[in-house]
């Protein structure tokens, strides 16, 4: 199949470029070459490259920045999927659409999952951004599939993990607050490639729910995260009332992955194991780049 992945080179981006581009034709797209809010050039971009299959994983995702910079959230996040969808169904491709556990609002009782078929309410700006470009791209007459997904991390890009990690590595000693009251489940962005291959491989279409298995705190993937590397660090619960930002997450954010494993799709394990693969293959590079971010700020590592 021949596939237009947008926004390429981010975190996302990037893994799906390798296990993509291993198994099909891959164009791959990303600002300044590319911008998915012009209409004109979506339009054009994809009458031309002719492709089976567009992977939109192209996003503002700076939740807090969103409130603030609540239009260019929506051009990007609803206006840009709209685009893309016009042109696939043109041109005759499958849309996939990366969505957020954000669209829902999080009220619902710790372990209970939200489902596909849930009432999203989103909280912030950028849950709402998200949520408007499902809609549209449902309402466009294109063939999509859309997969929220939550809690990435990956090797490329900037994340949580590898944020504790630096401070671990900056000051060990000092201890750290962590939200230990906002749940959901961890998901490496090499598997959710995985999974967007092969919904893309099996012509699969709808809204399918993407993410690890089980669920956790960001206490408990930090805390995980940095003794499976090996190093030292201090980390303390706490609340999200000790921790203000200007969004509002939900506090529950595990969702359950029931259509892809209804239609025998589902690639996904248990976040546990995803972490502990993660670092087991990127141990050094992290460690290094880590080191070496620390190094440029004039940090002690």
């Amino acid at each position: 199949m021949k596939i237009l992945l947008t926004g390429a080179r981010g975190q996302l981006g990037r893994d799906c470029q390798a296990v993509l581009g291993a198994r099909h034709e891959l164009i791959a797209t990303d600002l300044p070459e590319f911008d998915i809010t012009a209409g004109a050039q979506v339009r054009d971009r994809v009458a031309a490259a002719r492709p089976d299959v567009i992977v939109n994983c192209a996003a503002f995702t700076r939740v807090d920045a969103c409130e603030v910079q609540r239009a260019l959230a929506l051009r990007v996040n609803a206006e840009a999927p709209r685009l893309l969808a016009a042109a696939a169904r043109a041109a005759g491709a499958l849309l996939v659409q990366i969505s957020t556990d954000y669209v829902f609002d999080g009220a619902r009782p710790v372990p209970q999952p939200y489902q596909e078929n849930d009432a999203p309410h989103p909280l912030s700006a950028y849950g709402a951004s998200k949520l408007a470009g499902e809609q549209a791209v449902q309402a466009s007459g294109a063939r999509f599939a859309i997969l929220r997904t939550a809690w990435l991390y990956g090797r490329y890009g900037g994340n949580f993990p590898k944020t504790m990690l630096r401070l671990a590595l900056a000051e060990p000693e000092r201890e750290r607050p962590v939200i230990a009251e906002q749940w959901g489940s961890p998901t490496w962005s090499w598997r959710l490639a995985e999974q967007i291959e092969t919904v893309i491989s099996a012509g699969a279409t709808g809204v399918f729910h993407a993410t690890a298995g089980g669920h956790a705190t960001w206490f408990d993937l930090a805390e995980k995260f940095l003794t499976a590397l090996a190093v030292p660090h201090k980390l303390a619960p706490c609340t999200v009332a000790a921790y203000p930002l200007p969004a509002r997450r939900p506090l529950n954010s595990i969702l359950e992955n029931a259509r892809l494993k209804q239609a025998g799709l589902h690639v996904m394990r248990s976040w546990e194991a995803e972490l502990a693969e993660f670092v087991a293959r990127h141990r050094d590079e992290l460690l290094e780049e880590a080191r070496a971010w620390l190094t440029a700020k004039g940090q002690t590592s």
